[in-house]
């Protein structure tokens, strides 16, 4: 079998690499990037942008699987690069997928499309879509989601997966921006950190991905469906940034700040980042301050059901590996 990776590079997109290769797929990774240690796995590396429908096209020729996860993330920021990126560029890669007959497509979606504000606490699939988002981000990733379940055809079967919070060795996200503000004291729980998240290491989510593209061509039950993914074991938003830290070799924080002061300082920040015309993200933002404020965890139950999925990294286990990796073993 072959597979096509958009963001083969990335921290998630690299880790479906290599379960792929484990599995003995031969693979081609998609990115803006030259990602030399991808080559050197065996790994044909193509550079494009998602934005490029012909570079997509080309990219898609010849395989079996598309796993579409190259997208733009961020919290803040103008809208339009985020919509050419994150919907234009999914039209892109179904489109590419049509005409090249690839058969099987695997999106890597978010919660946060389906969070309009309230607790997410034991949340399935059945939620649907809020009348609106607080930022540009979540709200074209909705969009993208939806183009690809509505692309489910006996020719194309298509699935989305919601992992929340991937997390792990090599992360660029998460872990380095949670270490970097706690090392120069600016970080700061909202509400005491109380809200109960679940996140996922990134080998579960990598694994998700492969087992989704697997029951595609089996018994097709996750077709035209989304899934949430996650380690399934909730905590608290405070235990969880703490315990990365403690792998990170750093003091806990337990600096916190009150939910309408959070929500108006981010408001100010967006709009001094939209008076000044910058495109990088505000240090804080009203999006993160209500994902920061609200529970975020999930029925699993329809992954485990349709995909196959389990979690086998458990969060201690990860950690583990975490502060291995932050250390040098």
């Amino acid at each position: 079998m072959r597979a096509l990776v958009t963001g083969g590079g990335g921290f998630l997109g690299g880790a479906i690499v290599g379960r792929l290769l484990e599995r003995g797929w031969d693979v081609r990774s998609f990115a803006r990037g030259a990602y030399p240690q991808l080559g050197a796995r065996g790994v044909e590396v193509l550079r494009g942008d998602i934005t490029d429908p012909e570079a997509v096209e080309r990219a898609a020729s010849g395989c079996d699987v598309v796993f579409h996860v190259a997208a733009r993330v961020g919290v803040g920021g103008p809208s339009r690069p985020y919509r050419q990126a994150n919907v234009g560029g999914t039209s892109n890669v179904i489109t590419a997928c049509r005409r090249q007959g690839v058969g099987r497509l695997v999106f890597t979606s978010s919660p946060s499309v389906v969070h309009g504000g309230a607790d997410l606490a034991g949340a399935s699939e059945a939620l649907p879509y809020p009348s609106g988002h607080l930022a540009a981000y979540p709200a074209t990733k909705a969009r993208a989601e939806r183009l690809v379940l509505a692309a489910n055809a006996p020719s194309l079967a298509t699935t989305s997966l919601r992992p929340h919070l991937v997390w792990g060795p090599g992360d660029t996200h998460l872990v380095p921006e949670l270490v970097e503000r706690a090392r120069r004291g600016r970080l700061r729980f909202v509400d005491g950190g109380a809200a109960v998240v679940d996140a996922t290491y990134v080998d579960n989510a990598a694994e998700a991905h492969v087992l989704a593209a697997e029951r595609l061509a089996g018994d097709g039950a996750p077709a035209g469906r989304a899934y949430f993914v996650a380690n399934g074991e909730p905590a608290p938003v405070r235990v969880l940034v703490n315990a990365i830290l403690h792998a990170a070799g750093l003091d806990e924080v337990t600096a916190s700040v009150p939910f309408p002061v959070a929500y108006a300082a981010g408001a100010i920040a967006e709009l001094a980042w939209r008076v000044a015309r910058r495109s990088d993200d505000p240090p804080l933002t009203r999006f993160v301050a209500r994902q920061l404020a609200t529970d975020h965890w999930f029925d699993l139950g329809a992954a485990k059901r349709d995909v196959g999925y389990e979690p086998f990294v458990s969060t201690s286990e990860g950690l583990s590996r975490l502060a291995a990796s932050l250390s040098g073993g």
